[in-house]
């Protein structure tokens, strides 16, 4: 009887040995949770196929004075790569024809161009300048590239209430070239894995500017999109909202639609 009772003391150690050893292998790790996180909220948005959007660009100064620009927003879809998108200044007199172009890629160097109509031209945005402010905004220009999870490097940081929503919070270290920010955290929400609130750091690793996202509607009852997006640059105390007016999905838009050509024929 006691040989018996040791035996099985015995075969309990040495589960509880393998157990302590097996399971830290099995564990997730910070980086690997944070890019599953971010490859499942790339997974609900794929499928949308292009889009056209009204919308308003509010740029506000440190003391509250405010310019309004009008302006319209394509997108389309692309099969194993970014995004490109085409967007078209109407508003007002001085920036009216001013078209940017952009083609978001997975791996690549993002390709951006902007027509100016007063020069008549289109001038290619370096990749050295994506940190630079679009149109005198306080969105770079690599902000307005589409998400791909290949741009980054993630970990996961923590859970946490935001507005009364769970939410995962993820560090994003850019894997490209010639960013103007250390790390992004990003605040996405359990349910449907949307991106709510963004705080960029710049390349002191000092907060510069944070994004937050309102006002989410659905759309082929699958896709969500934010209606306001409003941008706040700690540094400076300007701030630049984007609101959208009217958004509608599978339009017809093709590469035809986003090429250099188009952007001088945009009005």
């Amino acid at each position: 009887m006691k040989r018996t009772r040791a035996y099985k003391g015995l075969n309990a150690l040495v589960l509880l040995v393998l157990t302590s050893l097996v399971m830290p292998a099995l564990a997730q790790t910070a980086e690997e949770k944070g890019l599953q996180i971010a490859q499942e909220r790339k997974s609900r948005d794929e499928g949308w196929g292009d889009s056209q959007a009204e919308a308003s660009m509010i740029l506000r100064t440190a003391d509250r004075q405010e310019i309004e620009r009008k302006m319209r927003l394509l997108s389309l879809e692309m099969e194993n790569d970014g995004d490109k998108g085409l967007t078209i200044f109407d508003q007002p007199a001085d920036v009216k024809g001013t078209a940017f172009l952009n083609y978001s890629h997975a791996i690549e160097p993002d390709e951006q161009w902007m027509y100016l109509p007063a020069l008549k031209r289109v001038k290619r945005i370096a990749s050295r300048s994506k940190s630079g402010p679009f149109m005198g905004s306080e969105f770079a220009f690599e902000d307005l590239s589409s998400f791909e999870v290949e741009k980054y490097q993630y970990r996961y940081l923590r859970d946490e209430k935001l507005s009364g929503m769970d939410t995962f919070v993820v560090e994003q270290t850019p894997a490209y070239e010639h960013s103007g920010y250390t790390k992004l955290l990003v605040w996405i929400d359990k349910q449907h894995y949307r991106a709510h609130k963004i705080e960029f750091y710049d390349r002191k690793d000092s907060l510069l500017k944070t994004l937050t996202m309102h006002d989410y509607q659905q759309y082929l009852d699958k896709y969500w999109r934010p209606m306001k997006l409003s941008m706040v640059n700690h540094q400076t105390g300007k701030s630049t909202d984007l609101i959208t007016h009217a958004l509608s999905f599978r339009t017809g838009l093709t590469e035809d639609d986003f090429s250099q050509a188009s952007l001088k024929r945009a009005r």
